[in-house]
C-alpha cells in the first residue's frame, strides 16, 4: 500500500481529496475487521441500530462520532475491536412510509393482502431503505461491514423468536385484556415509552349524576367517555360521600343506573372529591373495575368513533366531546365548565396523534423479575453507568416497571409466534419446531424494541455458542442518549441477563446528552435551527463536523455546536495540515528522540507526555470535550505557535541543532497525529502517513506516556520565556510597533535562565542588537528582566500621542461615569449585588488603562 510523499500533500487541506479515497482503502484492507481468534484483548460495541427509514441527523452524528473514537482508540491500543453496524426494521415507522406510497397509486395494504404487502415492504428496503448507512462512511464511520445485521434478518429473526418461547415457558409472557395505549392513526398498540406526554389546553367539565339525596357531582376532561362508565368512586375516608356508597345513580344520556363505591386510589382532594369510573377507557379505572368487579363498556371503535347506542354514534372521539357536553348542558347536567384547562396528554411519538387507552386483548411481558435483574446489575456494579449520577433515572424506571405490551396491530415485523387451534388451543412454536396441522398463527406482530432488545447478543449469533458470542460478550461500552436510556437500554438489560445468563449486555453505558444550538435551544424545524451534518461534511469535512461535536461532549450533557464553531474546527484541520507540511518541507523524521536536545525540545517532549496522560484519562472517562481542548491547545497554542517558531530558530543554528530539532519535531507531530487520530482521522491519516512512511495510522499504536521526558525544569524555563515574549509584544504594541517591524533592544538577560535563549527571543520579537549609539525611548521590567526599546524612527510620535490621548480621554470619562455610580446612595441601595460588582469591576479596569495609558505617554519622546 503507498504512502504519501512531502512533494504530494497539497498546500491546502482539501477534505474532498482525501475522505473517500481513505475509507474505501480502510474498509479494502480490514482495518476494521474483527477476528474472535485473535488472542488479544477484546473491545465491542454493538451500534445502537437506526431505523431502516432513517438519514443521518446530528444526534446520529455525535453518537456515532464518540463510538467511531472510542473504537479507533481501542484498536491503536492492540485490542481485538468490533464495532458492530446494522439496522432496526422501525415496524411502525416502515410501515407508515410503503402504505403512504401505495396510498398514491389509490391503494391499501388490505389491497394487497398481507404476504404481498410485506414483501412490497421488503422491495422497498432493498431499494429505498438503509440511506443511512451509506451516510455512516461520510463520517467516517470505523464499523465492521462484514458483520452488518438487520432486526428481521434470518439469524436475528431466530433468536427472537427463541427468546419468546423461551420467555413463554417460563410463564414471562401471557395475554390478556388490559387497558393499553392506542393509536387510532397507525391501528395499534404503544408501549408506554412510545407515547411523548405534553401539556395541552383543554376543559375540565364538571357534571351532576343522579338528582336528590342521590346527587353526587364529578369533573372530567373527557366527557365522551361518560358513555361508559359503570361506576362513581370516592375516598372510603371521605365524609361527604359515606351515606352514598353502595347506593346507585343514573348516568345521564344513557338512562343507565351504576353504583357509586369506595376505593383507596381515589384523590379527595382533587375537583369534588368523586370522580366517574370507565374501566374500558382508562387505566387508573380499569384497576378500579377489577378490585369492584365493573362491567367494562368499550364506547369506541380502533379508530376513535363512538359506538354507544345512541345520538352521538359515527361523531369521531373530538367530535362527540363538545356534543356530549351540550346535550349535558341542556338538561341542565352541567355544574361548573373550566377552560382552557393545562393537562397532561399522550401522543403517539411516530404521529402525534391523541393516544386513546382502550381495553384489549394483548401479549404482555411479566417484567417484574426482569426489571429487578436489571436493576441488580446496577446495583452490584456489573454493568456502570456513565455519569454515574443519571443512575437514579434507570432505577426510577426498572424499579416501577409496568408489564409491557409487546404486541401490535401491523403486518411488518416479527409475526408472534403463537398458533391457535380450532377447538381454541395455543401453542407458541420454536424456530425449529411445526406447528400442529390445522392451526392459524396470531395476527399480530411484536413491537419493535422486543427484537432490538435482543441486540447485543442476537447481533453475535445468539442462540447459538458462536466464536463473536464467546469473545465479545458481555461488549464493552453502549454509547447512546440520554433520552433512550428507558426506551432501549433497560429493556437490553432485561434481556440480556435474562438469556446469558446472568451476563449483562455491556460493561458500562456512557450516556451522552443531546445536541443544541449556540444558544442552548433545543433543535427544530420550526425554530430554523437545526444542523445537517452531511452539509457540513460537505462544506467543511468530516473531521471538522467530528471535532466540533465532541469538542462539547461532556458525559451526561448537552452539546452545543453552531456554525461559526465548525468553521473553527476546519481552521484547526487546515493549521495541523500546513504545520505538519511545514515540518516535512524541514526535513522531520519520527524516528526515535535524541539524546542531546536543547531546553525547548525538553520543554515539548515534557508537555507532550503530560498530555498524553490527560487524554488517556479523559477517554477512559468518556470525557471527549476534555480530551479535545487538552490536543487543541497543546497542538495550536504549543506546538504550532511556540515550538515551531523556536524549531524555525533552531534549524537556522544547523549542525547537530538542527538535525535532533528534525527528530523532535517528527516525533512529536507523529505522537500528536496519533492522539488525534481518533477525533479527526482523515486528516490524520493523510499526514501521518507523509511523515511517516507507515502503513496506516489506523492500525499505528497509541502514544503511551515516558514519565522519564517529565522535565520541570525545562517547562519551567520555557514558561519565562514565553511570559517574557507575551509581555514584550504587549508592550511594543502599546508602543505603536507592528508586529513585523525591527527595532534595537536590549536585553538585560545575565544571571537568569533566559540568557541562553537570547537569540530566540530576539528572533521571536524582531529585536535588534543596539548600535553604539543605542538610545532607549522605553522600557519594560518582566521578572528579573529589563527590556529597552529604541522607538525612534519607528513611530510617528505626534500620531502615537494623539492616540494615547484620545484613549485616556476615553478611559477618564469611563472611570467618572463609574465613579458617580459607586457614589450614588440609591443605585447602592437598590442595585443588586451581581450589578454593584460589574460596576466595581469597570471602575478597576478604567484605573488600570489609565495608568497604563499615562505611563505610554510619559515614555514617549519629546
Amino acid at each position: 500500500m503507498g504512502t504519501v510523499t512531502t512533494s504530494e500533500l497539497p498546500t491546502q487541506y482539501a477534505p474532498v481529496d482525501v475522505e473517500t479515497r481513505s475509507y474505501e482503502r480502510w474498509v479494502s484492507a480490514g482495518y476494521f475487521t474483527a477476528d474472535p481468534g485473535s488472542g488479544r484483548e477484546p473491545y465491542s460495541i454493538v451500534l445502537p441500530p437506526p431505523n431502516v427509514t432513517g438519514s443521518l441527523h446530528v444526534g446520529h452524528a455525535l453518537d456515532h462520532s464518540i463510538q467511531d473514537a472510542l473504537t479507533r482508540r481501542a484498536r491503536m491500543r492492540g485490542m481485538e475491536t468490533l464495532w458492530l453496524p446494522g439496522m432496526d426494521h422501525a415496524g411502525i415507522a416502515t410501515q407508515n412510509v410503503v402504505e403512504r406510497e401505495i396510498a398514491k397509486d389509490g391503494l391499501s395494504r388490505h389491497d394487497f393482502g398481507r404476504e404481498a404487502f410485506v414483501e412490497r415492504v421488503w422491495q422497498w428496503k432493498e431499494e429505498s431503505g438503509g440511506r443511512i448507512l451509506g451516510q455512516m462512511t461520510k463520517l467516517g464511520d470505523g464499523v465492521d461491514w462484514s458483520r452488518e445485521r438487520f432486526t428481521m434478518d434470518e439469524g436475528l429473526s431466530r433468536a427472537v423468536q427463541t427468546i419468546f418461547k423461551k420467555l413463554f415457558d417460563d410463564g414471562l409472557i401471557y395475554r390478556a385484556e388490559r387497558i393499553i395505549n392506542w393509536c387510532p392513526r397507525c391501528l395499534t398498540a404503544l408501549s408506554d415509552i412510545e407515547v411523548e406526554h405534553s401539556d395541552d389546553d383543554g376543559e375540565l367539565v364538571s357534571i351532576r349524576y343522579g338528582s336528590g339525596d342521590e346527587e353526587i357531582v364529578v369533573a372530567t376532561t373527557r366527557a365522551e367517555t361518560m358513555l361508559g362508565d359503570t361506576a362513581v368512586a370516592v375516598h372510603p375516608a371521605d365524609e361527604r360521600y359515606a351515606h352514598l356508597v353502595g347506593k346507585h345513580v343514573e348516568v345521564p344520556l344513557t338512562g343507565r343506573r351504576i353504583p357509586i363505591v369506595a376505593d383507596e386510589h381515589v384523590d379527595p382532594s382533587f375537583g369534588t372529591g368523586a370522580v366517574k369510573v370507565t374501566p374500558a377507557h382508562d387505566p387508573n379505572d380499569f384497576e378500579i373495575g377489577r378490585r369492584h368487579s365493573l362491567e367494562s363498556l368499550i364506547i369506541m371503535d380502533e379508530r376513535g368513533i363512538i359506538t354507544a347506542h345512541g345520538p352521538f354514534q359515527g361523531l369521531d372521539r373530538f367530535e362527540a366531546r363538545p356534543a356530549v357536553v351540550a346535550a349535558l348542558r341542556e338538561q341542565g347536567r352541567i355544574v361548573a365548565e373550566k377552560r382552557p384547562y393545562v393537562h397532561s396528554v399522550g401522543h403517539c411519538s411516530r404521529c402525534k396523534t391523541v393516544v386513546e387507552p382502550r381495553l384489549s386483548l394483548q401479549w404482555f411481558v411479566n417484567v417484574t423479575p426482569l426489571a429487578k435483574a436489571a436493576g441488580d446489575a446496577v446495583r452490584d456494579g456489573r454493568t456502570r453507568i456513565h455519569p454515574p449520577e443519571l443512575a437514579k433515572r434507570y432505577f426510577d424506571w426498572v424499579d416501577d416497571m409496568h408489564d409491557w405490551c409487546i404486541s401490535r396491530q401491523l403486518w411488518w415485523g416479527h409475526r408472534i409466534p403463537v398458533w391457535y387451534g380450532p377447538d381454541g388451543d395455543m401453542v407458541c412454536v420454536g424456530p425449529d419446531e411445526e406447528p400442529p396441522a390445522g392451526y392459524e398463527q396470531d395476527q399480530d406482530v411484536l413491537d419493535t424494541w422486543f427484537s432490538s432488545g435482543l441486540w447485543p447478543f442476537s447481533t453475535l449469533g445468539w442462540p447459538d455458542a458462536t466464536p463473536d458470542l464467546a469473545r465479545f460478550y458481555p461488549t464493552s461500552v453502549l454509547v447512546t442518549g440520554y433520552d433512550i436510556l428507558f426506551f432501549w437500554v433497560a429493556r437490553m438489560m432485561m434481556f440480556g441477563l435474562y438469556a446469558m445468563d446472568g451476563q449483562p449486555p455491556f460493561r458500562t453505558v456512557a450516556l451522552h446528552g443531546m445536541v443544541r444550538d449556540q444558544f442552548g435551544k433545543k433543535m427544530s424545524k420550526s425554530f430554523g435551527n437545526v444542523v445537517d451534518p452531511l452539509d457540513w461534511i460537505e462544506r467543511y469535512g468530516a473531521d471538522a463536523t467530528r471535532f466540533t461535536l465532541l469538542r462539547g461532549a461532556n458525559p451526561g450533557s448537552d452539546v452545543a455546536i453552531s456554525e461559526d464553531w465548525a468553521a473553527g474546527s476546519r481552521n484547526f484541520c487546515n493549521k495541523i495540515w500546513n504545520a505538519t507540511r511545514f515540518a516535512l518541507m524541514n526535513g522531520a523524521v519520527s524516528d526515535g528522540v535524541p539524546e542531546d536536545l536543547t531546553a525547548a525540545d525538553r520543554w515539548i517532549l515534557s508537555r507532550l507526555q503530560e498530555v498524553v496522560t490527560s487524554v488517556d484519562a479523559a477517554f477512559e472517562e468518556f470525557e471527549f470535550a476534555k480530551a479535545s481542548d487538552a490536543l487543541y491547545h497543546f497542538a495550536w497554542d504549543e506546538v504550532f505557535d511556540w515550538y515551531v517558531e523556536l524549531a524555525k530558530v533552531q534549524f537556522a543554528e544547523g549542525g547537530a541543532v538542527a538535525e535532533n530539532t528534525k527528530r523532535v519535531l517528527g516525533h512529536v507531530l507523529d505522537a500528536l497525529l496519533r492522539l488525534l487520530h481518533p477525533l479527526v482521522p482523515f486528516v490524520t491519516e493523510e499526514l501521518w502517513r507523509a511523515l511517516t512512511g507507515g502503513e496506516s495510522i489506523v492500525v499505528a499504536p497509541w502514544p503511551s506516556a515516558s514519565p522519564g521526558l517529565l522535565d520541570p525544569v525545562a517547562e519551567q524555563e520555557i514558561s519565562s520565556l514565553q511570559n517574557l515574549v507575551t509581555e514584550v509584544r504587549r508592550f511594543r504594541s502599546d508602543q505603536g510597533l507592528k508586529p513585523g517591524q525591527r527595532v534595537a533592544a536590549r536585553l538585560s538577560l545575565c544571571g537568569t535562565a533566559l540568557a541562553a535563549h537570547e537569540g530566540a527571543i530576539r528572533v521571536l520579537l524582531r529585536l535588534d542588537e543596539p548600535a553604539d549609539t543605542f538610545n532607549p525611548t522605553a522600557r519594560l521590567t518582566v521578572g528579573t528582566v529589563l527590556v529597552e526599546i529604541d522607538t525612534a524612527g519607528a513611530i510617528d510620535v505626534v500620531a502615537e500621542r494623539k492616540r494615547l490621548e484620545k484613549d485616556l480621554a476615553v478611559a477618564r470619562k469611563e472611570q467618572a461615569q463609574v465613579t458617580a455610580k459607586l457614589g450614588n446612595e440609591q443605585f447602592m441601595a437598590k442595585a443588586p449585588e451581581d450589578v454593584v460588582a460589574k460596576v466595581r469591576r469597570r471602575a478597576e479596569q478604567a484605573a488600570e488603562d489609565i495608568s497604563r495609558l499615562e505611563a505610554q505617554l510619559a515614555a514617549l519622546p519629546a
